[in-house]
């Protein structure tokens, strides 16, 4: 496969159905359910075992992250990033497409999307409507496990799409980077509390803006088009010829605003890894802007 200088970010569940029936799925094509859920709401394993795509694999983010870190999904060594997907059966030759089951259309499949890019894989996809689209549209599913051959995966880790916590505390001084924020609005301002971990308040970074990543998906949960997503970004005021990192909870739902920035011609957006569950534990009071104390009081 020839990869263009902005390999396609998305393909259709027509496209990846008629490589299914091809019997495309192998070692140039691989195809990773990366669904997770919160716990106690729905069991993504037990899923999967049930019904996939036929062909598919789990792409476990508990699995492939830094397990050492207190915080909740940080990126995992090369190493352990390279070995992971390797004994999925991935080569660094290899497309790679990428889905999950949420209800909303995709929640997890960017992230997915964003580490084998930041980890220097650029043939990767998501699958635009996910697996909730694949199955409203009656494409086959299977309970039948696929064990791939192992493969060679060699990372490179690309240091201009991540930022960490001290690089986000100077853009404070130096404003070089814009920063969007894609958690809900009640979230960001601090009005409605963080779900899952006790402790982490809601509220933002001094100086981000909010674009919640659920208004990048229409209402089936298919991206919104081209000409929408600049239209979105034009309204926030963000400029895509510009520097720009992305932030959320814990480095997931921004890699949306990634994928919706790509999808506009933008392939340099950086993602926050640690993001607000970093930052609210690390940062000084008054770098935290919310009006979580204010409503409780």
């Amino acid at each position: 496969m020839v990869q263009q200088v902005l390999y396609r970010a998305l393909v259709s569940t027509k496209w990846l159905a008629e490589a299914v029936r091809a019997n495309k799925v192998g070692p140039e094509l691989r195809v990773l359910d990366a669904s997770w859920y919160e716990p106690g709401t729905r069991n993504a394993q037990k899923e999967f075992q049930e019904r996939h795509i036929p062909g598919a694999s789990i792409f476990d983010i508990e699995e492939c992250k830094d397990k050492s870190s207190p915080y909740e999904l940080m990126l995992p060594s090369e190493k352990h990033f390279a070995d992971y997907v390797g004994q999925l059966g991935i080569s660094n030759q290899t497309h790679v497409v990428v889905y999950d089951g949420d209800h909303l259309g995709g929640f997890y499949a960017p992230r997915a999307w964003w580490m084998f890019r930041v980890f220097g894989h650029r043939t990767v996809s998501v699958l635009n409507g996910g697996f909730k689209n694949w199955v409203k549209e009656g494409h086959p599913v299977t309970s039948e496990i696929t064990r791939p051959e192992p493969a060679i995966f060699k990372a490179t880790l690309d240091r201009s799409l991540l930022k960490t916590y001290e690089e986000m505390v100077e853009n404070m001084k130096s404003k070089r980077f814009q920063v969007v924020d894609s958690r809900a609005e009640g979230r960001y301002e601090g009005t409605e509390p963080e779900p899952g971990k006790e402790g982490l308040e809601p509220g933002h970074i001094p100086g981000t803006l909010n674009m919640p990543f659920f208004n990048f998906l229409t209402e089936e949960g298919f991206e919104k088009s081209t000409e929408e997503l600049q239209s979105m970004f034009q309204e926030k005021k963000v400029d895509l010829s510009k520097p720009l990192i992305a932030t959320c909870r814990k480095g997931v739902t921004a890699c949306h605003i990634a994928l919706a920035a790509y999808l506009c011609g933008k392939p340099d957006v950086a993602v926050y890894d640690g993001s607000w569950s970093e930052w609210f534990r690390r940062a000084p009071p008054e770098h935290k802007i919310s009006k979580w104390n204010r409503n409780k009081a």
